[in-house]
């Protein structure tokens, strides 16, 4: 849908994940001085990462999230949390093996299965209850080919965030049949509502079942730098690297530098980072509230489940007759605002579309305008 739509003048995006902020300063100027400074920028870095910027993150989970991960063995640097899913299912994954996920889910996921030959198995979240995971249907779903279980939470693209009975249920399949979980977990952070967030990786039961790829693209507004991270046991990272090797090498450097700059400006208490990361969650609050008040004035038009994560709405198209397809390739041209099909998000994403509500608020509210001006004529 991006790409038709730069060739559509004055179109305003509803449509990809990008946030309306830039990288922050105190991560910007980091980089400006280590480019001056230090020649080590502009060169290959170990394999696995900077061993700074490692233990950096082991810091992170321990003190953010209570999780231990050795520095040397269990994490390495990725190209964002998307190379490391990619390099972890082409893996653990072999051909024909089936690969649980959500539906509707994030389609990338869906592509990385099929790359690695897997073949995905969808189990339909529960609309109705908040796009819940359906756990006797991910059991009804096993086989002797089951090999894994993708999870991204909280969920692109309905917002659900996943609370922890559902996760605890979640492993407890996984280990009692011997899957991996994958998980992505790159708004970890963006939460809203005060919702508690359980992270998979707390689970001690799934040390050695459970990767965890973890991203700064969203909560540091870096998503051009591509770096993010995983973790997980010894022996699936010595085997995961080989991919990293064979597609990579390493992450880019200088966006190391620049995690690492901004885990150093991040302690959790009140840091510039902190900081940051606070301002950027109540904003990104406030525009769902916004997205939220406008899906409401279109309720001939759009039903939705409020999300609580991430920055995506997910709603039913109601007038029937009317695909996702169709109805996003007509607000493209016809009303020249970007939204993205639900059918790429898999079976259970038909007659729905994906609103991304991480755009400045003056488009955010330019785009609705839009959207209901074109309804009142076409619809």
């Amino acid at each position: 849908m991006p790409v038709l739509a730069s060739k559509v003048d004055g179109c305003v995006s509803l449509g990809q994940g990008i946030p309306s902020f830039a990288t922050p300063p105190f991560i910007l100027e980091a980089v400006i001085d280590a480019l001056r400074t230090d020649e080590a920028i502009g060169k290959y870095s170990l394999q696995p990462g900077m061993p700074r910027l490692k233990e950096a993150i082991a810091d992170r989970l321990r003190n953010a999230k209570g999780i231990q991960a050795d520095p040397e063995s269990e994490l390495f640097v990725s190209c964002g949390a998307m190379e490391a899913i990619a390099a972890t299912l082409s893996t653990v994954v072999e051909r024909g093996d089936e690969v649980l996920l959500p539906s509707p889910n994030y389609s990338s996921h869906i592509e990385q299965i099929l790359f690695a030959e897997g073949v995905p198995v969808f189990v339909p979240l529960i609309e109705e209850e908040g796009w819940k995971l359906d756990i006797d249907g991910f059991k009804n779903k096993l086989t002797s080919r089951t090999k894994a279980i993708v999870l991204c939470n909280p969920m692109n693209p309905t917002g659900a965030v996943f609370s922890k009975d559902e996760l605890l249920a979640l492993a407890e399949i996984a280990v009692s049949r011997g899957l991996f979980i994958i998980a992505d977990e790159a708004y970890d952070f963006l939460v809203y509502d005060d919702l508690p967030y359980f992270s998979l990786a707390s689970i001690p039961e799934l040390r050695d079942r459970l990767i965890a790829c973890f991203s700064f693209s969203k909560m540091y507004c870096m998503t051009g730098w591509r770096i993010g991270y995983m973790v997980a046991s010894p022996r699936v990272i010595d085997q995961v690297l080989k991919v990293h090797d064979a597609f990579a090498i390493c992450a880019p450097t200088i966006s190391q530098y620049a995690a690492y700059a901004a885990l150093r400006a991040t302690n959790g208490r009140d840091g510039e980072g902190d900081r940051f990361i606070k301002t950027l969650v109540k904003e990104l609050s406030a525009r769902r509230d916004v997205a939220c008040a406008r899906l409401d004035m279109l309720s001939h038009l759009f039903h939705y489940e409020r999300p609580r994560g991430a920055y995506y709405v997910f709603p039913r198209i109601v007038p029937e007759g009317v695909g996702d397809m169709d109805l996003a390739l007509r607000l493209l041209y016809e009303a020249r605002v970007i939204t993205i099909p639900g059918s790429g998000f898999g079976p259970t994403g038909e007659g729905h579309v994906r609103l991304s509500f991480g755009a400045a608020p003056e488009d955010l509210n330019r785009a609705f305008d839009r959207i209901e001006e074109w309804a009142q004529k076409f619809m």
